[in-house]
């Protein structure tokens, strides 16, 4: 599904951690740690990602800002 998304190897990761069920809400504070980066990184990671339409913004901003998978857009809508 992502497959023609350019993608760094932390994003790569990012995005198999959401597709294996990753436990409890994305927040870039979390993706630092798991990735081991610093938190302005973390953003850039996932910023770049809501941009391609790989991920979404799932609550308002803030410190409760989280992020979901984009849901597939289907050509059947009746």
């Amino acid at each position: 599904r992502f497959a023609g998304t350019p993608m760094n190897e932390r994003q790569v990761k990012l995005l198999n951690r959401l597709l294996e069920g990753l436990e409890g809400k994305l927040t870039t504070r979390k993706w630092a740690a798991m990735a081991k980066c610093s938190p302005d990184t973390a953003l850039r990671d996932i910023s770049e990602l809501v941009a391609r339409g790989v991920l979404r913004r799932a609550a308002p901003g803030g410190r409760s800002t989280h992020y979901e998978l984009e849901e597939p857009v289907t050509g059947d809508r009746t």
